[in-house]
């Protein structure tokens, strides 16, 4: 995820970034303004039509099909938004289940099994990593303090299930071991319960994208709103109509770009949410909790 200063306006004016929509959509404003300009020369210098002319009546429909295009895409960028804070709230979640669990395990574990401790935070500390690796495309995994290649190697179909299945293991061994009592374990289970329905809540928003024909169908409305946007207004704004629709077609269509972007918050994009960081957050948490311990 991008970090910036929200007070430095200037600065957020002129920068681009490889995720700005201009760098992106660049070409396509050139096929347009090309294409406002072949309608210019079709209707200016070839037909030579003027502010009397029918065509101009065209835009009396762009009003109307401008207000229902706005709903549309006021509609789809929070509909793509609340898919993102949805998925910030959960791995917010995550950071205080883990640290909550921590704090329980290492209250009723006493301070000389220091090896259940190190296993448990151990297991704890790997868990935010395997599920940011399970859910983004690609592992962008940043150097940790310790390495997890002998646990990631016996934990190959679903990561992040098979380490809670793995602490559930651990406290019922602990159980038999009279060191949790049934009280201690019931309130325990339920905590760890929690790393799960963060998992399988992130998994909804990843696995149940915006319907396709939805998507497709917004796509379609704003090329079709900017492809007569020229037809109707160039009799009467002339040459300055070209910039003006390639303007049009930019803010628009970016509009679709970034909903697209955030709708899908795991794929460790510049505008997504930060799991690695995250990961590392809860991880130094644990560790200093485990020290204190």
């Amino acid at each position: 995820m991008r970090a910036y200063n929200t007070k430095n306006f200037l600065k957020i004016l002129i920068s681009l970034h490889k995720s700005d929509t201009l760098s992106i959509l660049f070409p396509t404003m050139l096929l347009v303004g090309a294409y406002c300009y072949g309608i210019y020369y079709l209707e200016i210098e070839y037909l030579h039509l003027n502010s009397k002319s029918s065509v101009i009546n065209v835009g009396m429909i762009h009003s109307l099909l401008g207000f229902v295009l706005s709903l549309l895409l006021v509609f789809r960028t929070n509909t793509a938004y609340d898919r993102w804070w949805e998925g910030r709230k959960l791995w917010g979640k995550l950071v205080n289940d883990s640290r909550n669990f921590v704090i329980k395990i290492n209250s009723i574990l006493p301070e000389n099994d220091v090896k259940n401790r190190a296993q448990i935070a151990k297991y704890l500390r790997f868990f935010p990593h395997f599920l940011a690796n399970h859910l983004s495309k690609e592992s962008t995994r940043l150097v940790l303090d310790e390495d997890f290649s002998d646990l990631q190697k016996e934990l190959q179909h679903h990561p992040p299930a098979e380490l809670v299945f793995l602490l559930t293991k651990k406290l019922h061994q602990l159980k038999k071991e009279n060191k949790i009592s049934d009280t201690e374990m019931l309130f325990l289970d339920t905590q760890l319960s929690g790393f799960l329905d963060v998992c399988g809540g992130c998994e909804r928003i990843k696995n149940t994208p915006i319907p396709y024909s939805y998507s497709s169908f917004i796509k379609k409305f704003i090329i079709f709103y900017v492809m007569a946007l020229p037809v109707a207004n160039v009799v009467n704004l002339g040459g300055f109509m070209i910039p003006i629709t390639m303007f049009v077609y930019y803010v628009l269509m970016s509009l679709e770009l970034i909903a697209e972007e955030i709708e899908d918050p795991f794929n460790n994009d510049e505008n997504d949410i930060p799991m690695e960081a995250i990961s590392q957050n809860i991880e130094r948490s644990i560790n200093l909790i485990s020290n204190k311990a």
